[in-house]
């Protein structure tokens, strides 16, 4: 039965609006609202109909850097799906690809169709264009089968590789046999700058980008939204809380665990520095979100509402937040609680970002 499910074609599944509940066993601190509702947007054109407001699963077992938990895993994962979520983006790396074996137990318990992407290429060591052959990341693609317990990947995304995989062709390639194969339904990649992205969808059989996109980082939604959209590329927005920066809830005395890649790479020491809080100044990020908090005096949370300012843009299929808890989850899908942004309050959150974030960074990524 899973497997038909899972062969369905996409246009068979044509609802724009679908109900959930919350779970009735969770510890939850706002009243119980039994009609809420998911949207969903197709993901370019790999034609599927997906939540807008999907799952990224960096932390899915637990906080980052706090060991894997898989009881917390599957309630996470679980209660997304609950609600409407029928989107999961994972990848080989994420705990070492305990997030990975996470995702596909769950997906494979529901009767759901959820769509399950994943990731490869930064298992590579060293991360370099050279170490990217076609024989290693099909060993990761059948590797990243085997853990999910899954016979095709939906979306298979390279995973932010060194600039120069994008001007190699054969890796492309590759994928067309792996579709050819039955492995993989489509080719996606995630990258860290626009100018990759560019590059990215020249590939015919790239159908999606996974990008760093929220109020603190603007520049996709300039040139790259609109050459996404003359090819129907579907657009993930990755990243769009800034590493939680935009929730509101941190402060000068915030403290972060030695493990944390809030305290770590705040200046690129490990990795890519437009990961960690989009690559803003924490302290600079503080006073701009300072800025978000007098405009919206009436919420402690300002999660939702920065995740309503992505969905403004039409030319986005889904927004991928994180969540290391089942609350985490129920916290993103508040969006559905909050009266829609005034053009008014959108154009206030734009003139913070033109002020205080955008000649730092702006054409940094």
């Amino acid at each position: 039965m899973r497997q038909n499910l899972r062969n369905l074609a996409p246009k068979k599944r044509r609802t724009a609006v679908r109900l959930y509940k919350k779970p009735l066993n969770l510890c939850h601190s706002e009243p119980l609202n039994l009609e809420k509702k998911m949207n969903y947007r197709k993901l370019g054109k790999t034609n599927f109909n997906i939540s807008e407001i999907s799952l990224g699963t960096w932390q899915v077992g637990g906080k980052w850097g706090s060991g894997f938990n898989d009881t917390t895993a599957d309630e996470l994962i679980n209660t997304a799906i609950d609600n409407g979520v029928n989107f999961i983006d994972t990848a080989d790396v994420y705990e070492n690809g305990l997030s990975e074996t996470a995702v596909g137990r769950v997906v494979r318990s529901r009767s759901e169709r959820i769509y399950v992407a994943t990731k490869c290429g930064r298992h590579i060591n060293p991360h370099v264009s050279e170490g990217y052959q076609p024989k290693v990341l099909q060993k990761f693609v059948e590797d990243s089968l085997k853990r999910m317990g899954l016979e095709t990947i939906d979306l298979i995304q390279l995973h932010c590789p060194p600039t120069e995989v994008f001007y190699r062709p054969e890796i492309f390639e590759l994928f067309d046999r792996l579709k050819d194969q039955g492995k993989i339904l489509n080719l996606g990649v995630s990258v860290e700058k626009v100018e990759e992205a560019l590059k990215a969808i020249e590939y015919s059989n790239v159908t999606t980008v996974q990008i760093i996109f929220n109020l603190f980082r603007q520049r996709p939604s300039q040139l790259f939204f609109s050459e996404a959209r003359k090819k129907d590329i579907g657009i993930i927005a990755r990243v769009p809380l800034a590493s939680g920066l935009l929730t509101g809830k941190f402060d000068a005395k915030t403290t972060f665990d030695a493990q944390d890649h809030r305290n770590f790479n705040r200046n690129g020491d490990a990795f890519d520095k437009g990961e960690t809080f989009s690559g803003i100044d924490y302290e600079l990020g503080l006073k701009a979100v300072e800025k978000l908090k007098a405009l919206f005096p009436e919420t402690t949370n300002l999660a939702p509402i920065a995740l309503q300012w992505i969905l403004s843009f039409k030319d986005i299929s889904c927004i991928i937040p994180g969540a290391s808890t089942a609350n985490h989850v129920m916290s993103n899908l508040s969006v559905y609680d909050l009266p829609e942004l005034t053009p008014e309050k959108i154009a206030a959150m734009n003139n913070i970002y033109e002020e205080y974030i955008k000649p730092s960074v702006h054409q940094l990524w």
